[in-house]
């Protein structure tokens, strides 16, 4: 397994770009060391690096009903999992860093994937987990992930240090409640969004957030009822 013994250096070094990245004057040793974490989090051909890949490892000859499978007590399945980080790094990256569009609005990937909703999944009650585990596409989930992956990087690699240390612009969160990204159930999480800096975000959506769903997706998948 990949994950579980490289599950404490991936902590200690993102310890480390917190403090890179809070630094304001180690700005490319921040951004060099959030690429690495990042690529970690994704499929190998995202980021196309040698590094360790957790979703790889994630999705290693697995059962495709697993993917899908709720286990016995459990509240969400892996599709679920790459689905949440998945919307929740577009909304981020591209709505509130970037200002720019969400690219699940931009190629039709509602429709490729099958799903109704266009939110990141926060606050779904448990009928509504099933639903979107029963039908989403899984190719064209990971498809979708993979790209938001590669736009994520862009978009870091642009950043000045200046914009790292700065807050979000409110106006943003406005822009993700509007289209709908978060639901009105689930708005604590735009409005902690919204008292994070750039830094902020940077350490969690694309890489904290990622870790944490990825670890329960490994879990998920061992789980044998």
């Amino acid at each position: 397994m990949v994950m579980k013994p490289n599950r404490k250096d991936w902590n200690k070094r993102q310890k480390e770009l917190r403090k890179l990245l809070e630094a304001g004057d180690t700005h490319e040793a921040g951004i060099d060391l959030f690429l690495s974490q990042h690529a970690m989090l994704h499929t190998s051909d995202m980021s196309n690096t040698s590094l360790p890949s957790y979703e790889d490892e994630v999705f290693a000859d697995i059962d495709p009903e697993l993917i899908r499978r709720i286990p016995k007590n459990a509240e969400h399945s892996i599709a679920w999992c790459i689905w949440h980080i998945a919307r929740i790094e577009d909304v981020t990256m591209n709505l509130l860093i970037a200002g720019s569009p969400q690219l699940f609005t931009q190629g039709g990937w509602r429709e490729m994937m099958g799903v109704e909703i266009v939110h990141t999944g926060n606050a779904m009650d448990a009928k509504a987990v099933v639903e979107l585990s029963d039908r989403i596409n899984i190719d064209a989930l990971r498809e979708y992930r993979k790209l938001v992956g590669r736009r994520t990087r862009e978009i870091v690699q642009s950043l000045t240090a200046e914009e790292v240390t700065s807050k979000v612009d409110p106006s943003r969160i406005f822009v993700v409640l509007k289209q709908g990204a978060v639901i009105e159930e689930a708005r604590g999480i735009a409005d902690y969004w919204g008292r994070r800096t750039i830094a902020g975000l940077l350490l969690m959506p694309p890489t904290r957030h990622c870790f944490v769903h990825l670890n329960e997706a490994m879990q998920l998948r061992s789980r044998r009822e």
